[in-house]
């Protein structure tokens, strides 16, 4: 029994995180997830907190640094000095052997150190806050792509289910068509001709039902993918393509402000000509003295044996304070030769600026092309739909009334086939289309 109790103990977080997960999505949950829980996402977050390290790192390293030594050393044979024997009382001309120090000998010292003028520290700084920025830019340009990845992947799932819907009324239709037709020509009324046709059609509807089927699953696997479930993660869909469709025609989205440099892409060129500038910043303030200063205090015991530890052991202590001036004078021209190719690459940064610029604005303007070209495609594809079903309808009649032919009906029933799939592509044009221009004008739909 305890042991039962041990196990439902035990596993009861598993069930209750798994329970935690969601199954049933709008478009606007599953962006909210995916922002939250995409792998891609999240790795993107986790720059920026290592890139927030990174600015204390280089902040910290021109802050007071303590470090402490503690040296022991044993001569294993210690070195013999000789000096004139006439010193102790010898003879003139003659050397005698001795050894200075002690056998063993042991240290402990403590160094603070602290900068006090150093023009790459200055910089190193500066680098550090932009690193953060373009660190930011990137987790915003992920969460743009992210989000558009997502509405693509939901977009998708709604296409093949929806697909698969009419592809099985097409079937039911088709298998009612051709047994009726099937008992029309056993009963000598209808020509073999007209069976046949029907089942090249029934054979057709049959195989893209198939196809469809598997383009499903696939689908709600990449859209799993990118929301950050596991791959096989059964989940459901609440909106539909026709109401997303009319949600996503907005066409006040076709007068937003066209300004390339509220972009994000152009705030990530941005970075670029920054850092780059940062750069001859660098090389010229290697030209700059630096100025340190160290202070370290300790002490030092001497023994023939090992009593360091000892409480009547002497100890001898020791202080130093000093600065250190670096005045850099003569490089044979390295690093003038450093700043003149940091300020080319900072003028090719400044060229490239310009150039995401204007194609920023032709993007814009393609992506608003796109988007106003797919919401009129969804009224004329709409529309030709209708008119599809009814012709397919008269045909349908006709043939069952022996007016026309089975070839007319199959010319009629494909040509009703293409519309459907059209008007599904076109409505997932509005949607995908509104998202890719929302993605380069940095809006969201929150609503």
């Amino acid at each position: 029994m305890n042991k039962k109790l041990l196990l439902i103990i035990i596993l009861l977080p598993i069930f209750g995180f798994s329970q935690e997960i969601p199954t049933n999505f709008s478009l606007q949950e599953a962006i909210n997830f995916a922002l939250e829980y995409n792998r891609i996402s999240i790795n993107a977050e986790r720059d920026i907190e290592a890139a927030k390290q990174q600015k204390w790192e280089t902040t910290a390293s021109g802050l007071p640094q303590i470090s402490a030594k503690v040296d022991y050393q044993n001569f294993l044979k210690q070195q013999v000095q000789v000096i004139p024997a006439e010193f102790f009382g010898g003879n003139p001309g003659e050397f005698a052997e001795v050894i200075f120090g002690t056998k063993q000998s042991t240290s402990a010292f403590t160094t603070l150190k602290q900068k006090i003028f150093d023009g790459s520290y200055l910089v190193a700084l500066q680098s550090a806050k932009v690193f953060l920025e373009i660190s930011q830019n990137a987790k915003t340009k992920t969460d743009l792509e992210v989000r558009k990845s997502v509405i693509n992947a939901y977009g998708n799932v709604l296409l093949a289910e929806e697909s698969l819907q009419i592809l099985q009324r097409n079937l039911d239709v088709l298998q009612k068509n051709l047994f009726e037709t099937q008992k029309i020509f056993e009963n000598g009324l209808g020509e073999e001709e007209s069976v046949e046709q029907l089942q090249i059609t029934l054979s057709g509807v049959e195989s893209n039902l198939n196809r469809v089927d598997r383009m499903k699953t696939l689908a709600y696997q990449m859209l799993n993918i990118n929301l950050g479930l596991d791959v096989n993660h059964n989940i459901t869909l609440s909106d539909n393509l026709e109401t997303l469709t009319r949600e996503n025609i907005s066409l006040s989205l076709l007068e937003a402000n066209a300004d390339a440099q509220s972009t994000i892409d152009y705030q990530i060129a941005d970075n670029d000509k920054t850092t780059k500038e940062l750069m001859v910043k660098l090389e010229k303030s290697k030209a700059l003295p630096t100025l340190n200063a160290f202070l370290n205090g300790g002490y030092t015991a001497y023994s023939e044996d090992f009593t360091f530890v000892d409480k009547d052991q002497r100890w001898f202590g020791s202080s130093l304070f000093g600065v250190t001036l670096d005045i850099p004078i003569f490089s044979s021209g390295m690093r003038s030769a450093a700043t003149q190719r940091a300020k080319i690459n900072l003028e090719k940064a400044e060229t490239d600026l310009k150039e995401t610029e204007q194609k920023i604005q032709l993007q814009i303007a393609s992506a608003k092309s796109d988007y106003q070209f797919a919401i009129e495609d969804y009224d004329n594809k709409k529309q030709n739909l209708k008119l599809a079903e009814r012709i397919e309808n008269k045909n349908q009649t006709k043939f069952f009334e022996g007016i026309s032919s089975s070839f007319e009906l199959r010319q009629a029933q494909t040509q009703l086939y293409t519309a459907q799939q059209e008007f599904l592509q076109s409505m997932l044009d509005v949607i995908n289309n509104k998202a890719a221009l929302e993605t380069i004008l940095n809006t969201t739909i929150n609503q």
